[in-house]
């Protein structure tokens, strides 16, 4: 497996990293195991005060980590700020909140001879993050912030085309004070992954990415009986109801398509227009579209990245091309993009009949299928007719109505005027093929302990 960082505006090999030797790996699980058996009794405040340390340092470097992602996968300088910023923040909730979180939780027993019953929560030991792309830092912070606070130690193995950004946030939490072992970065191969998870110091693994990724890890988790979670792909609606301020939602649906240039778990990929305010919705989103400035993802005045890399652009191109095949109708839409880097036109799926298959999957990238629903009942069954369900929004100028609408479709998030939207304070994850488990809060956190029952039962045997 090839890691290296190549521009993807120019195209432009940068630098390369040598795959890591079984012998590395060997060592790095040994280390994280060595540094599990002291962190696990490290008190929270020592670990918070290691957090925060991180959280101050991204900020105050902001900049320099900011450029590194939009050098390695080309997100928009604005974009990059904003996800230092957001890893900042969850590090910041866990100082805040983890030993909370995790306090004993004294049960109510209905019989008084059951004793004085305690759940506690303890850390399982070294874990595998297997992280993506397009949020680098993001989806790092989102994993080891909880999973550090509960006493775990971490290996990460990061997307082959982000290693600089993935050896930056091991550098970060050395600098912030974080033991030798506790993270490190592994630039592992597929066949060391299955190795990782098979090593009983291992107990357990996360893994963002494609559908069919996680399918592969979580069937070698659950060979080697190990915990996993998987936050997968998305094809979330954006359903727009015949009341909604339709200046405000074309808007945000441009917003939520095109931001880090499409490539989102949770963008507005499946747009879901009531028939009353279809044609008035695709006029304005077009215009919209059409706003973008697709260039150089340093220019200040770029405001649709290219995507990460030449490779991911291709199959974009190809997988719109076998849709039309299947009969889908396509209008390129928006600004013309460079023939410099790995651009995309934005364009426009419609006639997605009930029988084409490309209705069902996830365009990685500025392409949006729109859908015609008759009426409100139509839209949500369109929403619900997936086999994603991740996110999800419904604008309407009736926001409990909104409400009423969201709990009627089918998804991990849905939101009310405005598009799924990633915050340090707010549970992450999905159903069905966008995957099982959560990220962030509470539920993050607990993923990966021993809720584990002390009992302290003082009553005589019954013989």
């Amino acid at each position: 497996m090839a890691y290296a960082t190549i521009n993807p505006y120019t195209g432009e090999v940068l630098k390369t990293f040598a795959d890591a030797t079984d012998t590395e790996v060997g060592q790095a699980i040994g280390k994280a195991h060595q540094a599990f058996l002291s962190w696990k009794n490290v008190p929270f405040g020592e670990r918070a005060r290691i957090l925060q340390n991180a959280a101050d340092i991204l900020r105050k470097n902001a900049d320099s980590y900011a450029r590194l992602l939009t050098l390695e996968m080309g997100k928009v300088v604005p974009e990059a700020l904003a996800e230092v910023e957001l890893s900042a923040a969850i590090f910041e909730y866990y100082v805040k909140h983890a030993e909370q979180l995790l306090a004993p939780e004294k049960l109510s027993v209905a019989d008084p001879q059951e004793g004085e019953a305690t759940l506690v929560h303890e850390p399982l030991g070294v874990l595998l993050a297997i992280e993506p792309w397009n949020f680098p830092y993001y989806q790092i912070a989102r994993i080891i912030a909880p999973q550090l606070s509960a006493g775990n130690t971490m290996l990460l193995k990061h997307a082959s085309n982000v290693p600089q950004s993935a050896a930056a946030f091991e550098k970060l939490m050395k600098e912030a004070g974080l033991p030798e072992g506790a993270f490190q970065n592994l630039y592992a191969t597929r066949t060391q992954i299955e190795t990782i998870l098979n090593d009983p110091r291992v107990h357990g693994v996360a893994l963002t990415g494609s559908e069919a990724a996680g399918a592969v890890i979580a069937s070698q988790a659950g060979k080697a009986l190990k915990k996993s979670t998987m936050e997968l792909g998305g094809a979330d609606a954006f359903v727009v109801l015949a009341d909604a301020d339709m200046e405000k939602t074309a808007r945000w649906a441009v917003f939520g398509r095109h931001w880090n240039g499409g490539q989102v778990c949770v963008s507005s990929k499946r747009m879901i227009i009531v028939n009353e305010v279809y044609d008035q919705f695709v006029e304005r989103y077009t215009a919209g579209v059409a706003a973008l400035r697709a260039g150089d993802p340093f220019d200040a005045g770029t405001t649709l990245a290219p995507l990460s890399s030449q490779g991911a652009a291709d199959e974009i191109k190809d997988k719109i091309a076998q849709a039309i095949a299947l009969g889908a109708k396509a209008t390129e839409v928006g600004p013309s993009v460079p023939n410099q880097g790995a651009f995309v036109q934005p364009t426009i799926l419609s006639d997605l009949a009930d029988d084409n298959p490309a209705r069902y999957w996830e365009f990685f990238g500025p392409v949006s299928m729109l859908f015609r629903a008759k009426d409100e009942d139509d839209a949500i069954r369109i929403a619900n007719d997936s086999p994603f369900g991740l996110g999800g929004s419904v604008f309407t100028s009736d926001t409990k109505h909104g409400a009423d609408v969201a709990a009627k479709i089918s998804t991990g998030m849905v939101f009310v005027n405005h598009p799924t939207m990633v915050k340090a304070d707010l549970p992450f994850g999905g159903v069905r093929r966008s995957g099982y488990g959560r990220e962030l809060l509470g539920l993050g956190i607990k993923e990966f302990v021993n809720h584990k029952l002390i009992n302290i039962v003082d009553i005589d045997a019954p013989f």
